[in-house]
């Protein structure tokens, strides 16, 4: 499937999932796993009206794993 395809696709998708770090304030991001193969990334504060971004599963670990080992931090000041 092309990224087209899985985007059109993931707009149908019904099971988004709140990050947990959202608590109640609605301001994070929602993902899905709907598609087989593609994550879906949209807006909390828009829910359906997001735009939506879909990755691989190969592009979401990769982002997953960079994330985690500081790579998206800004740069210290000194």
């Amino acid at each position: 499937m092309n990224h087209q395809n899985a985007l059109r696709a993931l707009d149908r998708a019904t099971n988004w999932q709140k990050a947990s770090y959202s608590q109640a304030d609605n301001e994070c991001v929602e993902i899905t796993r709907d598609l087989p193969g593609w994550i879906g990334v949209r807006d909390s504060k828009l829910g359906p009206d997001s735009p939506i971004l879909a990755f691989t599963q190969g592009e979401w670990t990769a982002f997953l794993r960079a994330a985690i080992e500081g790579e998206f931090r800004p740069p210290t000041s000194g």
